[in-house]
């Protein structure tokens, strides 16, 4: 059944909905069109489970193709429902109280992605007025310059607009950032508070927790408290996220990037189905999206990513486990430290949170140094051709964003002569 060009989480909608077996997606997500990628769903249409794909990777990766190879009538039959996309967008509609946004100037940017052709009929439907950046894809231009990882262009243009919101989806419409009328960018762990506390109101936020990943603000556990609102940490990924919510019953959860699950709703995080939670509270509330995001002061936030010859070892030094106890003692509770090694390359991440930048870079700059310190004496002890660390210039990618309300800046230290480019968040 193909359904045309379709977001994620409407793949993920329609596998369950129409009894199929599984649902494919293929997007470059939000990252750019050369790392174009395949996302599968089960007949329940939730994300296959860590082992699963881990088995299909082993049968593509054996010497030997050994599996059964239909042939003929045996293949099956295709068909086309582009219909899919206007089914996706009713379910949607459904999930809300207000069906009328007509007081409403929505910006939105649809990433040059697959929301393209379904968000500005979706808030059309609405009767909002709309304003867009974003919609023409051309095959290569996923993400380039718009969308969730580069808001931006649409803050410039809620505030060229007067807009009341902007909404920025990534390029396979499973993420949502907005953007408040004063041109604020408004980040995944804003709108989480923001959903969280107006489900708490009415009494629909399952045992009043929320689930994040490690990698939240520290400004959104300090608001929830003050909220009488729990917290469950996962490891950064939404899998993890979905599958805590799961085990535990809850119906809210998500990431700091926007991929956000509504579980009443929804197998999977969902843009669209978050923007419409977002304006609906709006117009619910009679609040301004910048009156409903003041709750949460963020801290300052940098996160650097250490080249090492072995990511595991080095965390596992009394010595920097000493240091960043050290860190953690100065910070005395208006702080957070979290070392980690990278899931997929040979990096150790040292994120740290503080009321200031200045304390920010004091606190990664001791435990960057002892991780450095660690790892060279160890390459120097082995034989082994892995990459040497050595101290070396600070490299930033000037697209991240650094300090109050704004993206984690990304730094990569490096050996001099290494000119390999930053490496991006996200595993």
């Amino acid at each position: 059944m193909r359904l045309g060009v379709v977001s994620t989480p409407g793949v993920a909608y329609l596998t369950k909905a129409m009894d199929a077996s599984a649902g494919i997606m293929i997007s470059a997500s939000h990252n750019p069109v050369e790392d174009n990628g395949i996302k599968f769903f089960g007949s329940d249409g939730f994300k296959l489970s860590d082992e699963v794909e881990e088995t299909i990777e082993t049968l593509l990766a054996k010497d030997k193709d050994d599996l059964p190879r239909p042939i003929g009538g045996d293949l099956g039959v295709s068909s086309d429902y582009f219909e899919g996309g206007q089914k996706y967008l009713q379910f949607l509609k459904q999930t809300i109280q207000e069906e009328d946004f007509s007081t409403f100037k929505i910006a939105l940017d649809c990433a040059h992605g697959s929301t393209s052709a379904l968000a500005p009929h979706l808030f059309a439907d609405l009767e909002a007025d709309i304003v867009t950046i974003g919609t023409s894809p051309n095959g290569k231009n996923i993400n380039a310059g718009v969308g969730s990882t580069h808001p931006e262009a649409l803050s410039a243009l809620v505030v060229e607009k007067a807009a009341d919101v902007g909404l920025a989806f990534d390029g396979d419409g499973d993420r949502l950032i907005a953007v408040d009328e004063l041109g604020n960018i408004i980040d995944g762990d804003k709108i989480m508070y923001i959903c969280a506390t107006y489900l708490k109101s009415k009494g629909h936020l399952t045992k009043d927790t929320l689930v994040t990943t490690v990698m939240s603000n520290l400004g959104l556990y300090k608001a929830l408290q003050t909220q009488q609102i729990e917290t469950k940490q996962t490891k950064v990924g939404d899998r993890y996220v979905m599958e805590e919510m799961r085990d535990g019953g809850y119906v809210l959860g998500g990431e700091q990037s926007g991929h956000i699950i509504f579980l009443e709703h929804s197998t999977t995080g969902d843009g669209m189905l978050t923007a419409l939670q977002l304006v609906n509270i709006m117009k619910v509330t009679g609040k301004k999206l910048s009156e409903l995001a003041t709750g949460v002061k963020t801290y300052p936030q940098k996160l650097v990513n250490i080249k090492v010859a072995d990511k595991f070892h080095v965390t596992e030094n009394p010595e920097v486990a000493a240091v960043i106890k050290d860190v953690e003692t100065d910070m005395a509770g208006d702080g957070r430290v979290l070392v980690r090694p990278s899931g997929t390359e040979s990096l150790i991440r040292v994120m740290a949170e503080a009321p200031t930048e200045e304390a920010c870079d004091a606190y990664v700059e001791r435990i960057a140094q002892k991780l450095l310190k660690r790892s060279a004496e160890r390459f120097n002890n082995t034989n082994t051709d892995q990459a040497v660390v050595r101290v070396g210039p600070v490299k930033t990618d000037l697209k991240m964003r650094c300090a109050r309300g704004k993206r984690v800046t990304e730094a990569t230290i490096q050996h001099r002569k290494d000119t390999s480019p930053s490496h991006r968040v996200g595993d």
